[in-house]
Order: C-alpha cells, then sequence, then structure tokens
C-alpha cells in the first residue's frame, strides 16, 4: 500500500513507545502528527525538521482537543498509557473515557485505521483495577469504531525502558534480591521496537485482523527472567521468594508517599501470567522475527560499558 503522505496521528507520541511508533510510521512514508499535551517538553527525533512530522498540542480528556489533532488523519493511534493514578487521571479517565473520546472523534473525523494499545489479559472482569479498566476501555472503543484494531502486547523491554533497565539496576546494587513470591509468574517481553514496527506495518496494510498479540521469543518465570539478565551483566545473585501479600503491604505504604515507588496495581500486575496467546495472531502474522531480551540486553550493556 502507498502511503503518499497520509497523516497519521498519534495520542502518546512522545512516550517510550509511542516515539519508536512515530519512528516507524515515518520509515513506512507516513506524514506524523504527533499529539501531546506538552509538545514543547517532548523529546527530538531524529530529523525533526521533516515537514513530515508535525508536533500539536492535544489534550485526550477534551474532545475539541482530540477533534483539532485528528483532522485530515488517515488513521489514529492511541498509545497513551498510565500506570500509577494520580489525582483525576485515573485508569477510568484515562483508559475509558479517553479512550472512548479519541475513538469517537476518529470516527466522526473519518479516520479509515484506529489502532489502540491496550494490554495481554485485558479483562471487563479482573479482579485487578488497571487490567479491568483496559478491559472496558476495549469495550468502548469497539462500541464507538467498530473496525479498531486493538495491541496487546507483554511487558516491554528495551533500552530506556522501567523493566530490565531497573532490574539490571537493582540487581547491581541490591545483595539479596527479593522476588515477587516465589519468582513463578510467566513472562514473555516484547522488544518495544518490534511493537512499533508492528504498527507500522499494521497502519500501511489494507486488511489486518482485529486483535493482535505480541510476545518475545521465550516466555520466563520471573525468577528465570532474573537470573538470564544477572548472568548477562556478570552478575550472581541471591534470590529470595517474598510473599506477595508482603508486597502489597509495602506498596500500600508507599502509595501514601507523594511518588509511590510500588503501587499495589503493580503488585496485582505480578501475580499474573503475561503471555500471549498461540491462537491469536502476533509477530509472525505481519512478517517479523522478535528480539530476544538476551540479545538487546547484550547490546544495552556494551552501549553503557558493562
Amino acid at each position: 500500500m502507498a502511503t503518499n503522505g497520509q497523516i497519521v496521528t498519534v495520542f502518546g507520541g512522545t512516550g517510550f513507545l509511542g516515539r519508536r511508533i512515530v519512528q516507524h510510521l515515518r520509515s513506512r512514508g507516513f506524514a506524523v502528527r504527533i499529539a501531546s499535551r506538552h509538545p514543547d517538553q517532548g523529546y527530538t527525533l531524529p530529523g525533526a525538521d521533516d515537514p513530515q512530522l508535525q508536533s500539536v498540542e492535544a489534550n485526550i480528556h477534551d474532545g475539541r482537543s482530540v477533534a483539532d489533532a485528528l483532522a485530515g488523519a488517515y488513521g489514529a493511534v492511541n498509545a497513551v498509557s498510565l500506570y500509577v493514578e494520580r489525582g483525576a487521571e485515573t485508569f477510568h479517565s484515562v483508559h475509558v473515557e479517553a479512550a472512548r473520546r479519541v475513538a469517537v472523534q476518529a470516527h466522526r473525523a473519518g479516520v479509515k485505521k484506529l489502532v489502540h494499545m491496550s494490554g495481554i489479559g485485558a479483562d471487563t472482569a479482573s479482579p485487578s483495577r488497571y487490567i479491568r479498566k483496559r478491559g472496558e476501555g476495549e469495550v468502548v472503543v469497539r462500541a464507538a469504531f467498530a473496525e479498531a484494531t486493538f495491541i496487546h502486547p507483554a511487558v516491554m523491554f528495551g533500552p530506556d525502558d522501567a523493566f530490565l533497565v531497573v532490574i539490571l539496576k537493582l540487581l547491581r546494587q541490591l545483595p539479596v534480591y527479593p522476588m515477587f513470591g516465589r519468582g513463578e509468574t510467566r513472562l514473555q517481553p516484547a522488544y518495544v521496537d518490534d511493537v512499533a514496527d508492528a504498527i507500522g506495518r499494521i497502519m500501511q496494510r489494507t486488511e489486518t485482523p482485529r486483535v493482535f498479540e505480541f510476545g518475545g521469543p521465550r516466555v520466563y518465570s520471573y525468577e528465570e527472567l532474573l537470573r538470564v539478565v544477572a548472568h548477562q551483566a556478570g552478575l550472581a545473585p541471591r534470590l529470595i521468594p517474598v510473599p506477595f501479600a508482603a508486597w502489597h503491604a509495602v506498596a500500600w505504604a508507599a502509595e501514601m508517599l507523594g511518588s509511590p515507588f510500588l503501587t499495589r496495581n503493580q503488585v496485582e500486575l505480578m501475580q499474573i501470567d503475561t503471555v500471549s496467546s498461540p491462537d491469536v495472531p502476533g509477530f509472525a502474522e505481519l512478517g517479523i522475527s522478535p528480539h530476544s531480551v538476551e540479545a538487546i540486553l547484550q547490546k544495552m550493556l556494551s552501549n553503557s560499558g558493562g
């Protein structure tokens, strides 16, 4: 499919995943409109003087603002996410209300393709508020934009993530590493650039499945992942299991602080396996061979000097 400079609006285009989506869309010939609340405080893309790359101010909580950002767009990607609730910024306001707003305005604007970022296991009946709101968000988006494509990535990793980088830092700093539970939770980490590449390919295709699940090439238990990261970094940590009840207590106390280092929601997520289903289209459907944690971690370590 020729893109002919068609515009794709990316909400959350300055974030961890969003800025990579922008790069992959540009590499496929799309003009990209990066919609964010503070466009002047974002990052600088390579080729930021590119006339086919535009940053606009947009507030996903304001319908008019969203509509302006979508005017004349061929496609839209909602990559806005929230992991810690603060004041009016709640899982419901971002993952349900704002998701509906983007979908409604995209439909009104005549947008042809809407890609909505969600997560593996999104479920309206989940006991986890985060996962439940992700599920509710999908329901309202589908009601407003029937042809929307939903993306379910596993936990994403990359050089500037809040996952592998944090694990590596803690493994280096702590003589004893406290694990979530017995370290049995199953994870299938996906390289963030692979997910962004997938979005670019989906936007370029005329017909695609309505749901994709993206997991990396290997499923680890949490303990296995910790040992892989430690081995790559030349570390030999002592891993000790810590009951989830204790983590919930720590998170509850941390939430009393202004900026908690851990929330009960994050603890809940570590109790749930995040593995892609073999019955749902994924990277293979799009011709992508996903990168392994080991390969990317090796690059990260060599770039940082070990």
